[in-house]
């Protein structure tokens, strides 16, 4: 793998590809797999990032993030061996974060015992919705009762941060019906610790796609989806979620920090298939073909594209302005050696003007979106590009 050294306090990401079944509107490289797949996959897995360990001079890592796919569908032997290696390859900072991501369906009082132990200290729980009907259709495998129970195992274990990710215009919602999946949620005992928002994205390569070309998906218009939008704000407002992210409530101190970090231009590395990196303002991919990854583990990323400083300046606006609090003009002058409105400063001014973007001066000079920006935060992004 040929890397470049230097940098040394970085993020890392580990893709697991399994799932029971895929979802009817999911298209992440994820597919079921046998036993003996699984089991070689985490060996190959290991070997990757024993790699960027050593290529990466051991760098530093705040967060480590487990994703898919599905990891908790792996035994927790796997998990274990996988957590060990990163700490054998890495430092880690002493309260760094350590997601892993977990289907309601997947896991048991074992597991979330083990994944303690292993120093993960963040659960991800994908639940979507709190009807089981609603679940049906996004051919989730689990029902709420499902998540209940492994949510409250998981307290049980000692989890404190934990994040639930639910989604709106889920075909046959209403506005009553998620604004009861959002009620209940934060309603658990404790409330989690943070909540994702997002509503569904219908993609052209994935059964939804299919039915939505067919005239046969029943998605809510869109003056119900900005209501549904509108209200999980102010709903989540109420039960003390602070919003920091377009899709993304936290109570206080609680703020993912993965997530974070790839919003904020922190590098990060990525092991598995199909997985992304960012450093040394270069973009990598790994392969995408199972055989090619297990055959050559080692091989690295192949590089994507290089960023100059015009995509950096853009990159930073745009992830920056995702976040509530924006853009600080003193870190982009930091970055970039120059002043953010010698390079923006026209159409900052008009979105201003438009009532879409908005600046504070205490205790730094940052730009951030309006609430009307939020709503046309896409719109506002398209001319950082």
């Amino acid at each position: 793998m040929h890397l470049q050294k230097g940098m040394t306090m970085a993020e890392l990401y580990i893709h697991i590809p399994f799932c029971v079944r895929k979802c009817l509107y999911c298209d992440f490289l994820s597919f079921p797999a046998g036993d003996d797949v699984k089991e070689k996959y985490v060996e190959a897995l290991c070997e990757e990032i024993m790699c960027i360990g050593e290529e990466r001079c051991r760098a530093s890592l705040s967060s480590v993030f487990i994703g898919g796919g599905t990891p908790s569908i792996l035994p927790a032997e796997n998990i274990e061996r996988i957590m060990k290696c990163v700490k054998d390859c890495f430092m880690m900072d002493e309260d760094a974060e350590i997601t892993i991501e977990c289907n309601p369906g997947t896991v048991d009082e074992d597991k979330f015992r083990r994944y303690r132990e292993c120093g993960i200290n963040r659960i991800s729980f994908g639940l979507q919705s709190a009807d089981d009907e609603e679940l049906k259709r996004l051919g989730r495998i689990h029902t709420y009762s499902d998540f209940e129970t492994g949510y409250k195992i998981a307290v049980s274990a000692g989890f404190t941060n934990i994040n639930v990710d639910l989604m709106s215009d889920i075909p046959g919602q209403t506005v009553s019906s998620w604004e009861k999946t959002i009620r209940t949620v934060c309603m658990l005992d404790p409330a989690p610790a943070h909540i994702s928002a997002y509503s569904l994205i219908v993609e052209e390569e994935t059964p939804f796609g299919e039915m939505q070309k067919e005239g046969k998906l029943d998605i809510p218009d869109e003056d119900t989806d900005r209501e549904m939008y509108h209200m999980t704000s102010k709903v989540l407002s109420e039960y003390g979620y602070s919003r920091y992210e377009i899709s993304n409530y936290a109570k206080p101190g609680f703020e993912c920090r993965h997530n974070t970090g790839y919003w904020t231009g922190v590098p990060y590395y990525a092991a598995g298939l199909d997985a992304s990196s960012y450093y040394d303002h270069c973009r990598y991919m790994n392969t995408d073909d199972m055989d090619s990854y297990m055959r050559e583990p080692a091989a690295g990323p192949f590089l994507i594209e290089k960023l100059g400083t015009e995509e950096l300046m853009s990159e930073f606006m745009i992830l920056g302005l995702r976040m509530i609090r924006g853009v600080s003009r003193e870190e982009f002058k930091k970055r970039f050696s120059v002043e953010l409105d010698e390079v923006y400063g026209d159409r900052i001014r008009k979105f201003i003007s438009e009532g879409l973007l908005e600046e504070s001066v205490m205790p730094d000079s940052r730009i951030f979106l309006t609430e009307r920006g939020l709503d046309l935060a896409n719109h506002v992004m398209q001319a950082f590009i």
